[in-house]
């Protein structure tokens, strides 16, 4: 491939993501653009005609994010096909297997060593690390409520005591999880990193302890 012919070929590829996507979510071209502006762009039924039938050489990035959201694929599936392409050319120049291609785009790098601190498969890691400390702590608090409420309806003392004594392992497990949770806020906040809202079952893991 010529470095002239890596641009069109490029959207030739990601066209006909699109068009894949568009016709396993059951969407019409007519339903797609109705979908566009319905999500507040306008992507007109000729364009996305043009695009999927190559008569057009070139995407806009709005149109582009739009339509993956009303295909209700990530737009990343979209520029590089892992799973169904072998390898892809990410530059001019430059062809690498597919997985590598969604690696470079999202700033990953060879996992055969630590990523460096700042580097941003670093920053990409934390933030996966954050995730699964949120669905960790919320897993575990709402497990806690579950279970005491439960023990408050029923009329059962020994199915109550039991479902007391679950409650209140879990709640010291709760506590724990969230306890590492704002710690690990902590030290993304001082790195300079500013960490994703929290969900509302946990939004006290931000408030400050009563004797702070």
């Amino acid at each position: 491939m010529t470095k002239a012919d890596w641009s069109p070929s490029f959207t030739v590829r990601v066209a006909e993501q699109i068009r894949r996507a568009r016709k396993s979510a059951g969407l019409t071209v007519a339903e797609a653009a109705d979908a566009c502006a319905a999500l507040g762009l306008a992507v007109p039924k000729t364009t996305i005609t043009n695009l999927e039938t190559g008569r057009r050489s070139s995407i806009d990035l709005a149109e582009f994010l739009v339509l993956a959201e009303v295909c209700k694929v990530p737009p990343i599936s979209l520029l590089f096909p892992l799973g169904a392409e072998a390898s892809v050319a990410v530059l001019p120049d430059r062809e690498v297997s597919t997985w590598e291609a969604v690696a470079w785009f999202t700033g990953e790098t060879s996992l055969d060593k630590p990523a460096p601190e700042g580097s941003p498969r670093d920053v990409l890691d934390t933030f996966r690390a954050h995730s699964d400390a949120v669905a960790t702590a919320l897993a575990s608090t709402r497990l806690a409520k579950d279970r005491r409420r439960k023990a408050s309806i029923t009329l059962d003392s020994a199915r109550r005591e039991a479902l007391l004594e679950t409650a209140a392992a879990y709640e010291q497990l709760a506590f724990d999880d969230c306890r590492e949770l704002r710690e690990f806020r902590h030290t993304m906040q001082e790195r300079g990193l500013v960490p994703p809202a929290l969900p509302a079952d946990l939004a006290f893991v931000n408030e400050p302890d009563p004797e702070d």
